[in-house]
């Protein structure tokens, strides 16, 4: 179904006339979180389109946190003010640097960022890197939540996926990432894996349910461009059968009290991932290291999304920029941009969101919401923009109304 291709005359006449519309006074600075990418893994797996590099036998990590500390300074007048709400390490394998390293990018942030009393920060880990004793040690920094990389916990499976830990590791990785003090951890969990089949899944899923998370990230495996699956496509389930992992799996997590508040996310009650609410809500973020990408605004209401050098040996580079480029969001794409990102969110959002983080008056939605609604993809609600059950199943169709 394509849905820019069914507009009607009238609706699309209103389209354009509503994104004529200029900035309306409403606009509010939006909270601010900060992205930390480490860029280096163990090895690249097979379905990863992150820009993620082999390690070599040692990781340049002094030369790299001062890098990430130039970059920070670069984006200092981004800030204007705020407080960091919360802080992810992402990858690669953040868990690949050592805890005085991590501590001296935290260091260096608070020093010229002040941290929120209730600051989250999440460190991504792979099971094959745990050490309790190093864990221990990051806990200690203030990191206070964890997002292991399990994918799976079966060996035909992992083997698959080209990962280097087993499902011995993976479950003991739960068990160490508690003992090591934390109370709040995510399982990463894929689906839709070569050759699984439903009972496949739900095993994986039951297995991740028994270590007791906080949050799950369940997801369906998709071929990427530029990954070795792009190139040498692996057997994939059925449609179908992929319609059943779905159904169940969700059905299944419900059951035992994870709640789904995003296209692939799911948390115990009050545990949900405060700093991807904060992208999927249109919030403010730094993109500091190889490859970042990063979405600030400013108090005039100009928004624009930045990226930062991707190969390490370039962002190393002091001859070489940070920023890659950057691209400021005029008023007529700013409706598209907002809504791709709270339109996953189950619940949606309220209207009144809309203009605090774009600028824009509401009613320059109208025409395009009309016509989403009429279609059974936006929900009727006039103090929420939500998808339906049948909008979050055909969302690429629904966001093609919104666009310029």
């Amino acid at each position: 179904m394509n849905g820019a291709g069914n507009r009607t005359p009238n609706a699309a006449s209103d389209k354009r006339s509503d994104r004529s519309a200029r900035q309306a006074p409403g606009f509010e600075l939006p909270p601010l979180a900060a992205y930390v990418h480490i860029p280096w893994c163990v090895r690249k797996c097979p379905y990863c389109d992150f820009n993620s590099h082999a390690a070599g036998p040692t990781l340049p990590e002094d030369a790299y946190v001062a890098a990430l500390l130039a970059d920070l300074e670069c984006d200092l007048d981004q800030v204007q003010g705020r407080s960091l709400t919360s802080i992810f390490f992402g990858g690669g394998t953040p868990s690949l640097f050592s805890a005085v390293a991590l501590g001296r990018i935290l260091d260096g942030l608070q020093q010229r960022v002040s941290f929120a009393s209730d600051i989250e920060i999440t460190l991504e880990a792979n099971p094959g890197t745990f050490e309790q004793a190093k864990f221990r040690d990051y806990r200690s920094l203030g990191i206070n939540r964890l997002s292991i990389g399990v994918q799976s916990f079966q060996a035909d499976k992992l083997s698959a996926l080209g990962r280097i830990h087993d499902g011995d590791e993976a479950v003991r990785a739960a068990d160490m990432a508690r003992a090591a003090g934390f109370d709040n951890f995510n399982l990463d969990l894929m689906h839709g894996l070569p050759g699984q089949s439903l009972d496949d899944a739900l095993s994986d899923l039951r297995t991740a349910i028994a270590q007791q998370p906080t949050h799950l990230s369940w997801y369906q495996l998709t071929v990427e461009p530029n990954t070795e699956f792009w190139s040498k496509p692996p057997s994939l389930p059925e449609d179908e059968t992929l319609w059943d992992i779905q159904e169940a799996g969700q059905a299944l997590l419900a059951e035992h009290g994870y709640g789904q508040y995003e296209t692939s996310a799911y948390a115990r009650p009050g545990r949900q991932a405060r700093h991807n609410l904060n992208y999927w809500t249109f919030g403010d973020f730094l993109g500091l290291g190889a490859g970042a990408h990063g979405k600030t605004s400013s108090a005039g209401g100009a928004i624009q999304r930045h990226w930062k050098t991707r190969l390490p040996k370039d962002y190393l580079d002091p001859a070489k920029r940070f920023r890659a480029g950057d691209k400021r969001l005029e008023a007529d794409e700013l409706p598209f941009e907002f809504l791709m990102n709270v339109l996953r969110l189950s619940d949606g959002v309220p209207v009144t969101l809309f203009t605090q983080r774009t600028g824009l008056p509401l009613d320059s939605l109208t025409g395009a919401r009309r016509e989403a609604e009429a279609r059974g993809l936006l929900a009727s609600d006039p103090q929420r923009l939500v998808a339906t059950p049948k909008g979050q199943l055909f969302l690429n169709d629904l966001l093609q109304l919104f666009l310029p």
